[in-house]
């Protein structure tokens, strides 16, 4: 019961750090139109994000990894809460991308030290229900997080959005210090960057599959709101009800997830890509259609908060080795694909309109299925 107290601790600190990634989400319309941009070059407040998750992420954690955990996890918590009370004040859109880049060095930091502490304090049959667990941090930022960001920006303002993510940062950061003790022995020596680490071939092929898999889910979901606001025709208030809805289904995949990963996990990620890609082929034909597109965000929810579980679980069962470092490979690779994802819904917006955006994801979510049948049979 303690451990799982502690597990959901840093989950509240993922569910503040998501928050702050992905909360843009459900703003992005607005802030396209504040600053007279078009909404795939809003699209770079997400992308720019990710891609520094991506390119820094393991140099991060090794660079910082003989620092004591529980001070990272604060001090990255801090680190989010300033950036957010920044943006709100910014009236420039390159500089407000510019402060969103300095949280996200401290993104994969924060991750690798919550997922590593939920392996190490776990048994082996229990690991993929632990890691559910802080992932649940992100289906909670889905649940509350983006919704609750989109409607404050309606009601209030797009800068509002910010303060509030700030307020979930600091809430985070302040259970942190009062209620998580040090659940791991603090050791001084740092996490070695070993490049042997990628001369595995299964390595290779569960980062492929969590690339495509993850591209695949945001090249559609990054665009969410401005799919819901000109297809649907939604207004703020439905979207944010949308996106309330899509994140409380997505509860119930991830566990889900969880359970089944463990016991099999190819089936169970050839389910998740072959629902994934249904869903997406009818949002291609129901899309203008309010009532089917109610039912079809219920179901978009539930299959996609399984995806970076079961991305997570598919590279970490692929090679043995130090569990932080190949947690923060994880989290750059599906920072990679996010950026990848929403630049390329970005781009099928530019040449094809809003409309086609979902055809972006499922070809992605076909390479994903070629990648899956090559690793079993490898």
């Amino acid at each position: 019961m303690k451990l799982n107290r502690n597990l959901y601790l840093l989950a509240l600190g993922v569910f503040g750090i998501t928050t702050t990634e992905f909360g843009i989400i459900g703003v992005l319309p607005e802030i396209a139109s504040a600053f007279r941009i078009s909404i795939e070059k809003a699209g770079w407040l997400l992308s720019a994000f990710a891609l520094i998750v991506a390119v820094f992420g393991p140099f991060m954690v090794s660079l910082l990894s003989s620092f004591p955990k529980k001070k990272l996890l604060l001090a990255s918590l801090f680190i989010f809460a300033i950036a957010n009370l920044g943006s709100a004040c910014i009236d420039h859109f390159y500089l407000l991308m510019a402060v969103r880049m300095i949280p996200a060095f401290f993104h994969p930091v924060y991750w690798s030290i919550a997922l590593s502490i939920a392996e190490k304090t776990s048994a082996p049959k229990d690991r993929s229900k632990a890691v559910s667990i802080i992932f649940s941090g992100l289906t909670l930022a889905t649940v509350l997080g983006v919704p609750m960001a989109t409607l404050t920006s309606d009601l209030f303002s797009w800068q509002a959005s910010f303060l509030l993510t700030a307020f979930i940062n600091i809430i985070a950061l302040i259970g942190i210090q009062l209620f998580l003790p040090v659940i791991e022995k603090e050791t001084k020596q740092p996490v070695s960057f070993n490049i042997s680490t990628f001369n595995h071939k299964t390595l290779w092929l569960g980062l492929l599959l969590a690339f495509f898999t993850i591209a695949a889910m945001y090249s559609t979901y990054g665009y969410m709101a401005d799919f819901l606001k000109n297809v649907t025709r939604m207004d703020g208030r439905q979207i944010s009800l949308m996106l309330f809805m899509f994140g409380t289904v997505g509860i119930a995949g991830n566990r889900i997830a969880g359970k089944y990963m463990s016991r099999f996990p190819h089936q169970t990620t050839f389910i998740f890509l072959l629902l994934l890609g249904a869903i997406h082929g009818l949002m291609g034909y129901y899309g203008s259609f309010p009532v089917p597109m109610i039912w079809m965000v219920g179901c978009w929810g539930l299959v996609h908060s399984a995806g970076f579980l079961i991305s997570n679980i598919n590279v970490t069962s692929s090679v043995s080795g130090s569990s932080e470092f190949i947690n923060s490979i994880f989290t750059s690779c599906g920072n990679f694909a996010v950026t990848a994802g929403t630049l390329s819904g970005g781009f099928w917006i530019a040449h094809y309109g809003i409309e086609n955006v979902i055809w972006s994801s499922i070809i992605g979510i076909a390479f994903a299925f070629i990648l899956l049948l090559v690793r079993k049979k490898g």
